[in-house]
């Protein structure tokens, strides 16, 4: 497809089937609602390809007029690609109808699937990560970003997860995307990439909230280098209050509760307490006692002798940016 790459890209797949994950740019240009689709599917199963072809040509055609009318008004030039699940029928369909209107169409070669299956192979790279790691309230999120306003290649994996991957991690975020859309945005981003240069990660779980990192990426950023900031620990709890005690009360309490048996029940007691008083610098020093003990446990794990540790004192975001790229040059990352 690489005549049309700027043309337009439509997808005309079900409004539900586009939701679960699609490509990224890609226009929803549904040839059957769920519905329709879902009814022409039963018949397929039940009484045959020849009913099933001809309730959907009886959905169709009314549509018809209105679809070209919609094909115009993306792309008055009238030149456009377009996609089904696996370059079958449905694309097949579109891509005549627009032609006879005067388009010209490009298909996209095994439609969706064979895309995903693509996305997958890229995730076996290789890739030049380097991981970003630290305790919980460390700043690491600040820092990548500082890293990227500086010209550095950054995977911001808990923005494109819409999640900060702990208990308290869905707090102000937006709706989790799918695994499937989260992986295509990844894939999109990692090709936008200059594969001969470090692209920084920071360290998380393999499950990000619902979202869960493919084995052959994990794989590759648990092998890769690592810088650890050390901040205080005074510096992270004044952080971890800015961040999240703006939200109510009873989601605090909500987060509190997933990590309950983690902190046992005196600590838990301890915590609600002092989010009944507003006290949130301690609630963060209690839930601090979990997370930096899971941290230990995991960096032990998967970390150690791969590791360079940079301490972050009185540092902004942006002066530790400069020592982290320093860093990286002179091992030749």
């Amino acid at each position: 497809m690489n005549q049309g790459s700027d043309w337009p890209l439509l997808d005309v797949r079900s409004p539900g089937e586009f939701a679960q994950g699609h490509i990224p740019g890609a226009i929803l240009f549904p040839l059957f609602s769920d519905e329709e689709r879902a009814r022409v599917g039963t018949l397929y199963k039940q009484q045959g390809e020849q009913d099933a072809l001809l309730e959907g040509l009886r959905i169709v055609g009314p549509k018809m007029a209105n679809m070209v009318e919609r094909a115009l008004e993306l792309s008055p030039e009238k030149k456009l690609r377009v996609h089904c699940w696996r370059g079958g029928m449905r694309s097949s369909s579109v891509a005549w109808l627009l032609r006879t209107a005067g388009f010209t169409v490009e298909l996209l070669p095994g439609g969706y699937k064979a895309y995903r299956q693509h996305v997958h192979r890229s995730f076996s790279g290789p890739f030049r990560f380097v991981m970003l790691s630290g305790k919980t309230g460390s700043g690491k999120t600040e820092v990548l970003h500082a890293l990227r306003d500086g010209g550095e290649q950054v995977v911001d994996l808990e923005q494109l997860a819409s999640h900060r991957g702990s208990a308290f991690g869905a707090l102000g975020m937006q709706i989790q995307p799918s695994i499937e859309q989260f992986e295509n945005e990844l894939h999109r981003l990692l090709l936008s990439f200059d594969s001969a240069r470090c692209i920084w990660v920071e360290d998380e779980s393999r499950k990000i909230g619902t979202v869960v990192l493919h084995e052959a990426l994990w794989n590759q950023m648990q092998s890769a280098p690592c810088v650890v900031i050390d901040a205080p620990d005074s510096e992270r709890l004044e952080r971890l209050v800015r961040d999240y005690g703006q939200f109510p009360a009873e989601q605090l309490e909500a987060a509190l509760q997933k990590i309950a048996k983690r902190l046992g029940g005196q600590h838990l007691k301890a915590a609600q307490e002092a989010l009944r008083e507003n006290a949130l610098k301690t609630v963060a020093e209690i839930s601090l006692r979990y997370y930096d003990k899971a941290y230990a446990f995991s960096f032990s794990r998967q970390r150690e002798g791969r590791s360079v540790l940079h301490q972050s004192t009185l540092e902004s975001p942006e002066q530790t940016a400069q020592a982290l790229i320093s860093i990286c040059k002179a091992l030749q990352w």
